[in-house]
């Protein structure tokens, strides 16, 4: 039985993982922290949570009941197996090298370790690593659907940004097969529920601010674009990406436009090409969709579940291919990835625990 801790259980990310550690087979919670931003004192898990007050194996058997304040140093071999950061990026950076240090192993949420290059970190983050910085280089990036066997050995591990996991597996296979056109651009307009922006009150997450509207937000600086950028491979001036709020709960979906560069069938695209090269990239990765032809992917189909659906289209007009991808950014997103993470790092099937989910009508 692998004991898990989770450090920054009172978010939106935080919920998720106690409620997926819960109900997982092979796992049992052990322990439950804040973020250390708000919360100095034990809060009962009901009273930040009341959703989770009938998830089976919750916290009040044999666990205690209440979620405590961020106290990382008492935290060993002894107690936990693997720590779940859902921290602050600043605060994950310090935590996890000692973390690991000690012997455990970790799984980040923030994204303190997502990029390789400690200098990239004051542009995008807006704080710096020492270039010698403990974590950075053994640091693996949790997409399991590229690098499951280095997750499987590693001792920490980065999990992948929603909006970057939505982008990353909507171009992957374009990329890895040298199929793109990157000197044409690629263009990424992504929309995402409200609980992306996490669980501190703002005026701008405000019900009147988010209800019937849609807003775009950081543009050309958004954390995710470097991320996106180093797992595909892509130059800075080969990617726009435009994130949007829109009025829904949970959810992501990405539309991405790209020229293909490999002419084929006497230089007319087929969309059955694309299908079987998509369908033959994730056909050993179980939680990756990819639809037929004659339908795109929507958010209702993967909201709480641990899903990504990849969907294209082909516009003859302009030789564009339109890859589609829709996650939910709770689950496939953040904490449902962190668990595919955690049973790859253990031996287990990746979609171990996962299964129970369902997508709610």
């Amino acid at each position: 039985m692998i004991r898990a801790a989770v450090a920054g259980a009172s978010g939106y990310a935080g919920r998720e993982l106690i409620a997926l550690l819960a109900r997982h087979p092979n796992a049992r919670l052990t322990r439950l922290m804040s973020s250390g931003q708000r919360h100095t004192e034990a809060i009962p898990l009901e009273k930040l949570h009341p959703s989770l007050r009938s998830v089976p194996g919750r916290p009040g058997t044999e666990l205690s009941s209440a979620i405590e304040p961020l106290q990382t140093e008492e935290l060993t071999l002894d107690e936990a197996d693997v720590v779940f950061l859902a921290t602050p990026h600043e605060a994950s950076a310090e935590l996890a090298p000692a973390l690991v240090a000690r012997g455990l192993r970790v799984v980040d949420l923030s994204g303190a370790f997502r990029l390789k290059r400690a200098a990239e970190y004051p542009r995008w983050y807006g704080f710096g690593h020492p270039p010698d910085a403990p974590g950075l280089g053994e640091a693996v990036y949790g997409l399991p659907e590229l690098n499951g066997p280095a997750i499987a050995k590693a001792r920490l591990v980065a999990n992948p940004g929603c909006y970057a996991t939505a982008a990353i597996l909507a171009l992957a296979p374009l990329t890895g097969s040298g199929w793109l056109d990157k000197s044409a651009g690629i263009i990424c307009d992504a929309k995402s529920g409200a609980t992306g922006a996490g669980r501190a009150p703002t005026e701008k997450l405000q019900f009147a601010e988010v209800n019937e509207n849609c807003r775009a937000y950081g543009l050309f600086t958004h954390r995710h674009i470097p991320e996106i950028l180093q797992q595909l491979g892509l130059a800075e001036e080969e990617l726009t990406f435009t994130p949007h709020l829109v009025p829904v709960n949970r959810g992501i979906l990405a539309t991405v436009y790209a020229r293909l560069a490999r002419p084929t069938s006497g230089g007319v695209v087929k969309l059955d090409e694309v299908f079987k090269l998509f369908r033959d990239f994730y056909r050993a990765s179980p939680l990756v969709r990819v639809v037929e032809p004659d339908a795109l992917p929507e958010i209702q189909w993967v909201a709480n579940t641990p899903y990504a659906d990849l969907g294209f289209a082909l516009d003859e007009r302009t030789g564009r291919l339109i890859v589609v991808s829709a996650l939910d950014n709770l689950v496939k997103g953040a904490a449902g990835q962190a668990i595919q993470n955690m049973n790859l790092m253990f031996g287990l099937r990746e979609e171990t625990g996962l299964a129970c989910l369902r997508r709610q009508a």
